[in-house]
């Protein structure tokens, strides 16, 4: 779950570790009304997300027309770790879109309240880490086609 809201592996094991703390020291809020798995990733979820609201690295992408990309992960010449590594290499902020809107089914009013932007800055950064994505995809396929 880390691993797909981090940029390396080594920022994956940070986010779960600390994930794990703040599981550890709220486990008394836990009221089991629903699943400890759901609860557990919330929280990394909102660790992940905590620490790169901290870095001044991220930036915020003005609200523009947008295009709806679809994205063809072809499964006969994709793996899994090059789609993750393709997902990883996007910046933090459309890494994060991404994976809430894309992978864990939030919708663009959530994303917009956990990254405190708008949702059309939330439609935005998906729709480039789309095209991002699919021009990554493409080139890809090219090599192999070379190959």
């Amino acid at each position: 779950m880390s691993l797909k809201y981090s940029r390396n592996q080594q920022d994956a094991e940070d986010v779960l570790q600390d994930s794990f703390l703040v599981a550890f020291n709220k486990i008394h809020q836990y009221n089991f009304k629903g699943s400890f798995e759901g609860w557990l990733k919330r929280i990394v979820i909102n660790t992940a997300l905590q620490k790169y609201r901290k870095e001044p690295s991220l930036y915020l992408v003005k609200e523009e027309a947008l295009c709806e990309e679809e994205l063809d992960f072809d499964e006969s010449s994709l793996g899994v770790n090059e789609i993750l590594d393709m997902i990883q290499s996007l910046p933090d902020r459309y890494r994060l879109v991404f994976n809430l809107y894309v992978l864990d089914s939030f919708s663009h009013k959530e994303i917009a309240e956990m990254l405190n932007i708008s949702v059309g800055t939330s439609k935005s950064n998906l729709s480039r880490a789309k095209q991002i994505l699919k021009k990554a995809i493409e080139n890809r396929k090219k090599k192999l086609e070379k190959a």
